[in-house]
């Protein structure tokens, strides 16, 4: 998927658990979701609950654990889409 569509979904799902709006404006591949956008560790969960249902892909465990950035999460789906 291209990157600024993907990063444009990402936006979109990670949107609704960000505590810190000032990083969200600026989201980049660097963005790490719990340091920069402040998204406490359940809420992420359920970022990449909805990462596996948009994208239609699954999550392991061991990828759930390095899923902290943005740049972390392209690669895993990125990877997943290109598995199917």
């Amino acid at each position: 998927m291209e990157k600024v569509q993907l990063i444009t979904k990402l936006k979109t799902i990670v949107q609704p658990y960000i505590q810190d709006e000032e990083a969200f404006k600026n989201l980049t591949e660097e963005t790490d979701f719990v340091k920069d956008l402040k998204i406490n560790s359940a809420n992420l969960v359920d970022v990449i609950l909805d990462v596996e249902e948009v994208f239609d892909i699954r999550i392991e465990n061991d990828e759930m654990e390095k899923m902290l950035s943005v740049k972390a999460a392209m690669d895993i789906v990125n990877a997943k889409l290109e598995a199917k």
